[in-house]
C-alpha cells in the first residue's frame, strides 16, 4: 500500500470530527466569499445605479423630488413618463434630458455632455447637479447600501465563527491522528524481536518515533488545513466567477494544470533531497545518543576532537541538502504564485479590454470589482498550498520511514495461559547462528533440572549468552531443540515462555519511577507487600535505609542516582517478585564490591532456592557450589561437570581457575 493511502486510512480515524470540520469550512468559504457578491449589488445597483434610467412619475416611496417633478429609476417605476438620465462625467453628475443610446468617452461642453465612440458622436442637454441635488438622487439608496453593509458585516462574523470551528476540529482530528501514530509505532516496538535492534542504533530508532511522527504530526495539523481549506476556497472562488462569466472562469481554469504540473516537478526533486535529509537527522541522532552514552570513553581516551570530526561531516552533508532544498523550494513557491496571478491578470485585461470593445457587451464596474476581488483571493490558498510543499515531501518521507519501521514484522503476541512450569531445561544437539551457516552454537546439549544452578564459563565469544539468548526465544534455533518440562519450546507462545523466566543483568537497567516500580515494573498482580517483602528478603532494606523516601525513592533513568549494588540488589528483588521458575544471573556479581558482594551472596541464595538457575560467569570462585559447570569453547561444551570433577580432569576449566586464583593470590599480597 502506497504512503499516501495508509496516511489517508490514518486520518479516516478521526473521520467524523474531520467531516465535521470541513462542513464549517465550506459555510465559512460560502459566506466569506458572499462578499464580493454583495459588494457587486452595492456598486451596480446602489452606488453606480444612480446611472440608470429615470421616468417622470408621481410621489412614491422610492421617488425623488428635483425641480417641481418626481422621478423614479426605471428598474423600481411603476409608472413611466418621459424618460431622462443621471450621468457621471468627469467629477460631476448631470441630469440629461433623454437617455443614452451609447456610452464611451464623456465630456461636458456648452450645457450639453457630449459621448464619443470611434467615429460616433452624441449629444445630450444636460444640467449640472448640485451637490444636496445628488444627495435628493441618492437618498432612495441610504436604506438598501446600510441593509446590505449589514449583511456583509454579519456574512463576515459567521464566517469567522465557522473558521474557528473548523481550525479547532482540524486541529483536534490532527493531534488525535497523531497520537494514534504514536502509540502505534510504539506498541510495535515493544513487538519487535531482539534480532531488530542489533544492527540499529538506538538514536535512529528514537528518530522515527520522535522526529519524524513529528514532521507527520505537522503534515496533519498544517498541511491538511491549509490543503482541505485551500481546495474548498478554489472551489467556491471558481464557482462565483463561474456565475458572473463562464468562460472567463473556464479561461482561468488554466492555472490549474499548471499549478499540478509544477507540484509534481517540485516533489520529484524534493523528495530526493528530504530522503538524505531524514537520513541525516537520524544518522546524526544515534551518534549523539551513542556519544553520550560513551561520553566518559570519549573525554578518558581524548576523543573530543575525533568525534567533532565525525559529527561535522554528518552536519555538514545536512547542511548542503537542506541548502538545496532551499534553492528548490525559492524557485518554486514565491515565484510559482507571481507567475500565475500574473498570467491570470493578463488573461483579466485581454478579456475584459476585449468586452469593452464590443457595444453589445458592456461590462458594469461592479462584476469588474468582483472579478479582481475573486482572483485576488484564489492566489491566497494556493500561496498557502505552494508554501506547504515542503512540509508535504518531509512528512511523505518521514511516514516512509515510519511505515517501514510499522511494516517489520513483529512477534505474535498470545496471552500467557500456560501455568508455571517446573523448570526442567534440556538443549538437545543444538546449533545456532546470527548470520546464515556462521554457527556460534554447535551441538550443544545439556540437562538442568528443576532446582538445580547450572554455571556456563568461557572465555568472551564462547557461546554463554548465545545459549541465554536461545533459551528466552529471543532468536530461534536452526538445528536441534530446546525443551522444558518435556515440551519443546518451538511450540510454545513466546510470552508463555517468559512469563516464568527472569534475568539479572551484570549492569541491571531501572527505569524512571521508584524502587517500588522498578521491583514490580507496574504488573498488577505483584502487590505493595509482595514488593516490600522481596526487597527485605535480598537484603536491600540495610542498603537503601538512608534514602530519604526508603522504597519510595524516586529513580531517574537507569538508577545513575544509585550505587551499583544498590541497583543490582533492586533487580535481585524484581526477580524474586516476579517468582520465576527458570532465572537467569548474566555476571550479577562482577561489578560488585567486596562487602556488598557479601549481601549480594545470600540474595542470590535467596533468589536461586526452588528454581532452575543459569549462572554465566567470570569469576569462577561464585560458581563453586554450582551443581553443574559447562565449559565452553568456540561455540561447543568442551568440559561439564562440577567443581570438583573439573578441577580433577585438569584441563580447561582447571587452567582458568588456576590463573584467576594466582591473579587473585598477586592481587592480595
Amino acid at each position: 500500500m502506497s504512503v499516501g493511502k495508509r496516511l489517508v486510512q490514518y486520518a479516516l480515524s478521526s473521520k467524523k470530527i474531520i467531516i465535521i470540520a470541513l462542513f464549517m469550512l465550506t459555510i465559512a468559504v460560502a459566506t466569506e466569499l458572499a462578499g464580493p457578491f454583495i459588494a457587486k449589488k452595492m456598486i451596480d445597483s446602489h452606488i453606480l445605479g444612480i446611472e440608470k434610467t429615470w421616468y417622470e412619475t408621481t410621489e412614491d416611496e422610492g421617488s425623488v423630488f428635483y425641480k417641481g417633478k418626481w422621478y423614479e429609476r426605471s428598474d423600481r417605476a411603476s409608472e413611466k413618463g418621459t424618460p431622462k438620465q443621471v450621468l457621471l462625467v468627469g467629477r460631476s453628475y448631470y441630469f440629461l434630458q433623454s437617455p443614452i443610446t451609447f456610452d464611451g468617452e464623456r465630456s461636458y461642453k456648452g450645457e450639453q455632455v457630449v459621448i464619443k465612440k470611434g467615429d460616433q458622436t452624441a449629444s445630450y442637454d444636460a444640467t449640472k447637479l448640485t451637490t444636496s441635488e445628488l444627495f435628493t438622487f441618492y437618498k432612495p439608496e441610504v436604506k438598501p447600501l446600510i441593509v446590505l453593509m449589514g449583511i456583509y458585516f454579519l456574512m463576515l462574523a459567521i464566517s469567522s465563527v465557522f473558521q474557528y470551528g473548523q481550525h479547532y476540529y482540524l486541529q483536534m482530528s490532527s493531534n488525535s491522528i497523531i497520537r494514534k501514530m504514536r502509540k502505534d509505532v510504539f506498541h510495535h516496538i515493544q513487538k519487535l524481536p531482539i534480532s531488530y535492534f542489533d544492527h540499529l542504533p538506538a538514536g535512529k530508532v528514537v528518530a522515527r518515533i520522535t522526529n519524524d511522527t513529528e514532521a507527520i504530526r505537522e503534515l496533519y495539523v498544517t498541511f491538511l488545513a491549509t490543503f482541505f481549506s485551500s481546495t474548498i476556497y478554489i472551489i467556491g472562488i471558481f464557482i462565483a466567477l463561474a456565475i458572473l462569466d463562464v468562460k472567463l472562469a473556464m479561461i482561468c481554469m488554466v492555472i490549474v494544470p499548471i499549478l499540478g504540473l509544477w507540484m509534481y516537478i517540485y516533489r520529484k526533486y524534493a523528495s530526493k533531497y528530504n530522503h538524505v535529509i531524514r537520513a541525516r537527522v537520524s544518522d546524526i541522532n544515534g551518534m549523539v545518543n551513542e556519544s553520550i552514552q560513551g561520553m566518559t570513553i570519549i573525554q578518558a581516551f581524548r576523543r573530543q576532537k575525533e568525534t567533532m570530526g565525525e559529527f561535522a561531516q554528518l552536519n555538514n552533508e545536512h547542511f548542503t541538502y537542506q541548502n538545496k532544498l532551499l534553492n528548490l523550494n525559492s524557485l518554486t513557491s514565491h515565484n510559482l504564485v507571481n507567475v500565475l496571478r500574473n498570467l491570470a491578470f493578463v488573461l483579466l485585461i485581454w478579456y475584459f479590454g476585449g468586452a469593452s470593445l464590443r457595444a453589445e457587451s458592456i461590462l458594469s464596474m461592479g462584476v469588474l470589482y468582483a472579478f479582481v476581488d475573486y482572483l485576488n483571493r484564489l492566489f491566497q490558498p494556493i500561496t498557502g498550498m505552494v508554501n506547504q510543499l515542503a512540509l508535504l515531501e518531509q512528512a511523505r518521507v518521514a511516514a516512509e520511514r515510519v511505515f517501514e519501521l510499522l511494516d517489520e514484522k513483529e512477534e505474535e503476541f498470545v496471552k500467557p495461559t500456560l501455568p508455571r512450569y517446573e523448570g526442567n531445561v534440556e538443549f538437545q544437539d543444538v546449533s545456532f547462528a546470527y548470520k546464515e551457516e556462521e554457527y556460534v552454537l554447535k551441538n550443544i546439549s545439556f540437562q538442568a533440572n528443576q532446582g538445580e544452578t547450572v554455571a556456563l564459563v568461557g572465555h568472551t565469544g564462547s557461546g554463554k549468552s548465545s545459549i541465554i539468548n536461545l533459551l528466552f526465544r529471543y532468536y530461534d534455533i536452526q538445528k536441534g531443540r530446546i525443551v522444558i518440562d518435556g515440551k519443546d519450546v518451538a511450540n510454545m507462545s513466546k510470552q508463555d515462555l517468559r512469563k516464568h523466566m527472569a534475568i539479572v543483568l551484570q549492569d541491571p537497567f531501572l527505569f524512571t519511577g521508584t524502587i517500588a516500580s522498578n521491583v514490580s515494573l507496574e504488573d498488577e498482580h505483584i502487590s505493595r507487600e509482595q514488593v516490600e517483602k522481596a526487597l527485605r528478603d535480598v537484603g536491600a532494606e540495610e542498603l537503601l535505609k538512608h534514602l530519604p523516601k526508603g522504597f519510595d525513592e524516586p529513580v531517574i533513568e537507569k538508577g545513575s542516582t544509585l550505587s551499583s549494588g544498590q541497583r543490582q540488589l533492586i533487580s535481585f528483588a524484581r526477580a524474586l517478585a516476579f517468582n520465576p521458575s527458570i532465572l537467569v544471573l548474566d555476571e550479577a556479581t562482577a561489578n560488585i564490591d567486596t562487602e556488598t558482594e557479601a549481601v549480594i551472596q545470600k540474595a542470590l541464595e535467596i533468589v536461586k532456592k526452588g528454581r532452575t538457575t543459569f549462572v554465566i560467569a567470570h569469576r569462577l570462585s561464585t560458581i563453586q557450589n554450582a551443581d553443574q559447570i559447562l565449559v565452553l569453547d568456540k561455540g561447543q561444551i568442551v568440559e561439564r561437570g562440577n567443581h570438583e570433577e573439573l578441577m580433577a580432569q585438569g584441563g580447561k576449566y582447571h587452567h582458568m581457575y588456576q590463573l584467576q586464583k594466582g591473579h587473585s593470590d598477586r592481587s592480595a599480597s
